[in-house]
């Protein structure tokens, strides 16, 4: 008879790989995605912001299969955080977005206005002939945002939630705005990694303070004004950057489609 073929030893998850997407270098555009055996997972999705030349990036195809990410954590419903998430789905993402349930509907006020202004701006050029292509097109439309809204899924804050086998989300009270989090994962090796998201500070009059961090392996941490010191007098303030339309290659730096002069294409109605 035969021996019994001996059970293979099991085998140990491999340390998670983290990369930075955005975020780095320019105080927009977070976007830091864990990759472990099993899961991928993308920490915000946000817009490049601010100069033509960090706005252009966000016309970049995603630095992954978009189709393989399978879950995206959004921490706060602001454009430098969330406001890339339409053309991710435009790219073949089809996994749950997970967020505070605040998050959640302020998130879609905020994309169709982002996708509302991006179409009024490409429209504007292409009526004006002030776009270096032709025709100017918006980064994502009003169907992307739709689309998109439909993969949101709400977690409850401080409730453990398993995102794939062997990797779990936390979500804590942030105190940026309403419905703001900083998220702990736990990864299949067993490490943890905590990301801040934008955190507010203590005292505000209508918003939660910020949960303390109970600690982790690894530490994102916002720090636009980690050199600062804030005034203890001063009353909190927290207000969204502004909204910017972005079509391609003429994407306005404010809210409102540009009428800056500058070189004409030579599109026609």
């Amino acid at each position: 008879m035969s021996e019994a073929a001996p059970n293979p030893a099991p085998t140990t998850p491999r340390p998670a790989l983290l990369s930075f997407l955005g975020g780095v270098g320019t105080v927009t555009g977070s976007k830091f995605l864990v990759e472990s055996d099993h899961a991928r997972i993308l920490l915000d999705c946000g817009l490049f912001q601010g100069f033509a030349k960090l706005r252009h990036r966000n016309w970049e195809r995603f630095a992954r299969d978009a189709a393989d990410v399978d879950a995206v954590v959004v921490t706060h419903a602001h454009l430098d955080h969330c406001g890339y998430l339409p053309r991710l789905v435009r790219q073949g993402f089809r996994g749950p977005i997970l967020t505070s349930a605040h998050t959640a509907r302020l998130a879609g006020i905020v994309l169709r206005d982002s996708a509302r202004l991006q179409m009024e701006a490409a429209r504007h050029a292409n009526e004006h002939g002030r776009s270096k292509h032709c025709p100017a097109k918006p980064l994502y439309d009003d169907s992307d945002v739709e689309k998109t809204l439909a993969f949101f899924d709400p977690v409850t804050v401080g409730e453990d939630v398993e995102i794939m086998a062997g990797t779990r989300l936390t979500l804590h009270h942030g105190g940026h705005i309403l419905g703001s989090a900083w998220a702990h994962l736990t990864l299949e090796d067993g490490h943890t990694l905590a990301t801040s998201g934008d955190l507010g500070r203590p005292g505000h009059p209508l918003l939660l303070p910020p949960e303390p961090f109970s600690g982790a392996d690894v530490l994102l941490m916002e720090s636009t004004y980690g050199d600062r010191h804030h005034d203890q007098e001063s009353a909190p303030r927290s207000s969204p950057p502004s909204s910017h339309a972005h079509s391609h290659g003429t994407a306005p730096s404010s809210s409102r489609p540009s009428r800056s002069t500058g070189p004409r294409s030579s599109c026609t109605n």
